[in-house]
């Protein structure tokens, strides 16, 4: 069932990235804690930088292991479940980041290794 190949990952990563940067504008994210506006606009920039320097067919410049990549992404899922509860978010931006959480660690979750492409 895991189908998300490092190669059609790498794919996804440009538009998320300036998706995290752009969403908090268009949905007015924030108006209530400024955190909810923030922490998706430098996790969109972050994640930008990432893509840029993975070791993929999109990165440029190839320096980070895609399986650095993939744990960061992992780690970014966790934390966007987590924030709507800890930081006390509230209605959009509550549901904003629990679904964008849950999103990216069911994309984790579906990656499927490169040793399973090859046999595959």
């Amino acid at each position: 069932m895991r189908f998300v190949t490092k190669t059609l990952h790498a794919y996804l990563d440009y538009p998320v990235a300036i998706g995290l940067i752009s969403m908090p504008f268009l949905f007015g994210l924030g108006t209530d804690n400024a955190l909810a506006f923030w922490l998706s606009v430098a996790t969109g920039v972050a994640a930008f930088g990432l893509t840029v320097l993975t070791d993929h067919h999109l990165g440029v410049f190839r320096v980070l292991p895609y399986s650095f990549h993939l744990a960061i992404d992992g780690l970014v899922g966790v934390v966007f479940v987590v924030a709507p509860f800890v930081l006390g978010f509230a209605g959009l931006d509550f549901w904003y980041y629990a679904l964008l959480g849950a999103t990216v660690l069911l994309v984790v979750g579906l990656h499927r290794p490169e040793d399973a492409v090859l046999s595959a």
